[in-house]
């Protein structure tokens, strides 16, 4: 315990980051050494509250020199010295591949990620997604039976998107949500990409699904790359703007995947190996400390429900007998509004009870 007291004073020292934390470690050999090198590390008091704090709240602060730490984070330069943890860290110690992609998904493709990690978690391998909407819910939902690790950007107590308070208190259940960041600290745009590279460095490979360019998707791709690990996509329209990146990113030499098998068939089964961790049962969490987070966004009503269905549907034809179950909705009032589409000429209705969305063209 003392010498996570003293990793966490390191780290938690203003203008000091995980680069630094480990070419401060190593030239000076010892944390002891590099503390009494700062004019003012953070104070010991502090770091002492902290780890109270987590204890208190059933949270748990994992060091890179315990046991149950990821190996396969501690290559990288920029791992993370500690991590805020809420669940089992077995499942860290896991083989993990990543499932990402748009958070305005489209209604096929949030399907194809929930088929895909329920493949791929009864094949062996632990699904880890960024817990946000669209695509990494259902990644995390289609997972949890056979286990799921999910990365906030912000503190392990900020729980974002707010109405996923009921899935990250499942995941902690049957998995692990893990965070860099101190308690309390929001889930700020600029911490995103730092979410996306624990995911990166976590995983032995990441899934693709829906990616605009220039999105979050691709950053954690991009990292990926970088680590020399493999890239799978699931191909989209090319009349869907969510499709743009994906679909480049295939392109550029990534893995066409239509199915579970074909990730399965290039990295196998994973070789799972028992891992030495202690693992402290979870306790209840205060859950006043959550009522105090804004949700962001408007519950689904009748006002906005239309507008959510030109956001699930796109230029790939869905099975309109899943739309009548995917809203809590009368299926009358999701045929009414499929038809005031159709009218509109927003959305085309095809053979088999099919249904598109007419992709506007430029002029």
């Amino acid at each position: 315990m003392q010498e996570k007291i003293k990793w966490l004073r390191l780290i938690r020292t203003e203008g000091i980051g995980p680069v630094r934390f480990w070419q401060l470690l190593r030239q000076h050999k010892t944390v002891d050494r590099v503390l009494a090198t700062l004019d003012c590390p953070y104070p010991y008091e502090k770091a002492c509250e902290e780890i109270d704090l987590h204890h208190k709240q059933g949270f748990q602060l994992l060091a890179a020199f315990e046991p149950c730490f990821p190996a396969l984070l501690k290559q990288h330069k920029d791992c993370p010295p500690l991590l805020s943890l809420y669940g089992n860290p077995e499942f860290l110690s896991r083989p993990m591949i990543a499932i990402v992609g748009a958070r305005n998904a489209s209604f096929g493709g949030r399907q194809i990620s929930l088929q895909l990690a329920n493949d791929l978690g009864h094949a062996g391998w632990i699904i880890i997604s960024g817990l946000a909407r669209g695509i990494d819910e259902k990644a995390h939902q289609g997972s949890l039976a056979t286990g799921t690790v999910g990365v906030l950007a912000g503190g392990i107590d900020c729980i974002y998107p707010p109405e996923h308070r009921s899935l990250y208190t499942q995941m902690a259940k049957q998995g692990v949500v893990i965070s860099e960041m101190p308690l309390g600290v929001s889930p700020a745009a600029g911490l995103f990409p730092r979410r996306n590279r624990l995911i990166a460095g976590l995983s032995q490979a990441v899934v693709v699904i829906e990616a605009a360019v220039q999105s979050g998707s691709l950053i954690t791709a991009d990292y990926a790359l970088n680590q020399g690990k493999e890239i799978f996509v699931i191909p989209g329209s090319p009349l869907d703007p969510r499709c743009s990146g994906s679909n480049k990113l295939i392109k550029q030499g990534a893995f066409l995947v239509e199915s579970a098998q074909d990730i399965l068939d290039v990295l196998g089964k994973p070789q799972v190996q028992e891992h030495p961790c202690s693992f402290l049962p979870t306790t209840s969490l205060d859950q006043g400390r959550f009522d105090t987070i804004q949700a962001f966004d408007k519950p689904l009503t009748d006002k906005n429900l239309k507008e959510q269905l030109l956001i699930d549907l796109s230029p790939t034809a869905v099975e309109i007998e899943n739309l009548l179950t995917s809203y809590p909705y009368p299926p009358s009032v999701i045929l009414g509004l499929l038809s005031e589409l159709e009218l509109e000429g927003r959305i085309q209705r095809h053979p088999g009870q099919l249904v598109s969305l007419i992709q506007a063209t430029s002029s």
